[in-house]
C-alpha cells in the first residue's frame, strides 16, 4: 500500500521555512543593538578611555591634536575612574597599583579634582624632587640628561589658535622649515630615570619653574610635571585652578596612557579631501 504524506508533517515544514517577519528582525536587531552597547560602554567604564591633547605642554611626545587611548585597568579603579566621580570606594582604590616614574597619565587635576589633565610621573611617595638650573634632581641626585638636536617642530593651524597667534611663546624660538615653512625651534634633552626609563624634553627658558625649592612627596600622592619643562603648569605650582597642581592624589589617577589613535593638525575643513591632508598618520600607533 502507499503511503500519503502526512498533512501534519506538511505544515511543520512550512513553518520551519517561513520566513521572518519584519518584527521578528526589528526586535534581533534591538537586541543586536542593545549587546554593542553594553559591551562600549563596559570597555569605556572599565578598560579603556579616550583624551585629546589641547596644550603644549607635553611637547615633543604628545602634540595638539594628538588623541590617544588611556588604559584605566593599569592602576586600578576610584572615583575617578568613572563619569561624575561618584564617590562609590569611600576614597579608596579598587585592585590598585602603584605608577612607575616615566609613566605617562591622565588624572583629575587638583585643585578642584574636575578638570582632566595629562603628565608625566616623576616622584612616587617618599621621593624628594628639586630642580635646579632645568636639571632634575631626584633624591639628592641629579637625573641624567643628554643633549640632543634641537627640535624643529612646524607650525599646526591647532598650535596657532590654542596660543591666541604666539605658538612659538617667544619670537626667539621662530624658525623656517627646509620647505620654507614657519615653524618652532626649541632645545631638547633625553632625561633617563633611574631603572631606564628615559623620553625628551624641551627646555626653551631659564624661567622661575628652573629653580624651585625641594619637594619631599607625601604619602598616598605623586609629582607630575610636563616634557615641555617652560609650558606646563604641573608639581611645581601650587593647586591653584589654571595655574598649578600641586601634589597630586594617586585617588585622581584615571589611566596610564597607551597609544595615539589618531592626530589632527587643525587644517580640515568642510571638504572631505582636506580630512585626510590634515591627519598626521606618522603618529598614528604612537606607543609610550
Amino acid at each position: 500500500m502507499r503511503l500519503l504524506p502526512s498533512s501534519r508533517t506538511d505544515v511543520f515544514s512550512q513553518t520551519e521555512t517561513a520566513p521572518p517577519t519584519a518584527r521578528s528582525e526589528w526586535i534581533d536587531f534591538l537586541r543586536f543593538l542593545v549587546k554593542v552597547v553594553t559591551i562600549i560602554i563596559f570597555l569605556r567604564l572599565f578598560v579603556v578611555s579616550s583624551f585629546n591633547i589641547p596644550s603644549e605642554s607635553m611637547q615633543p611626545r604628545l602634540l595638539i591634536g594628538d588623541y590617544l587611548f588611556v588604559n584605566k585597568m593599569s592602576y586600578g579603579y576610584s572615583r575617578y575612574s568613572f563619569p561624575f566621580s561618584p564617590d562609590i570606594f569611600g576614597g579608596k582604590r579598587l585592585f590598585g597599583s602603584m605608577p612607575q616614574r616615566g609613566d605617562v597619565v591622565v588624572f583629575k587635576a587638583p585643585p578642584d579634582h574636575q578638570t582632566d589633565y595629562i603628565k608625566r610621573v616623576i616622584g612616587l611617595p617618599g621621593d624628594r624632587v628639586v630642580v635646579r638650573g632645568g636639571q632634575l634632581f631626584l633624591n639628592g641626585k641629579a637625573v641624567q640628561r643628554q643633549r640632543l638636536p634641537d627640535l624643529l617642530l612646524p607650525i599646526s593651524p591647532n598650535m596657532d589658535e590654542a596660543s591666541s597667534g604666539n605658538p612659538c611663546f617667544r619670537v626667539e624660538f621662530e624658525a623656517m622649515t627646509a620647505d620654507g615653512l614657519p615653524a618652532c625651534k626649541y632645545r631638547r634633552y633625553r632625561e633617563i630615570l633611574p631603572g631606564g626609563k628615559s623620553y625628551e624634553v624641551l627646555d626653551l627658558i631659564n624661567g622661575l619653574a628652573d629653580n624651585t625649592v625641594e619637594y619631599l612627596v607625601p604619602p598616598g600622592h605623586l609629582f607630575m610635571m610636563g616634557d615641555n619643562r617652560d609650558r606646563s603648569y604641573d608639581s611645581r605650582f601650587p593647586a591653584v585652578k589654571d595655574a598649578g597642581i600641586g601634589f597630586v592624589p594617586v585617588e585622581n589617577l584615571i589611566g596610564r596612557a597607551s597609544i595615539g589613535f589618531f592626530s589632527t593638525d587643525g587644517s580640515a575643513d568642510a571638504n572631505p579631501i582636506s580630512w585626510m591632508t590634515a591627519t598626521r598618520w606618522s603618529r598614528i600607533g604612537m606607543g609610550f
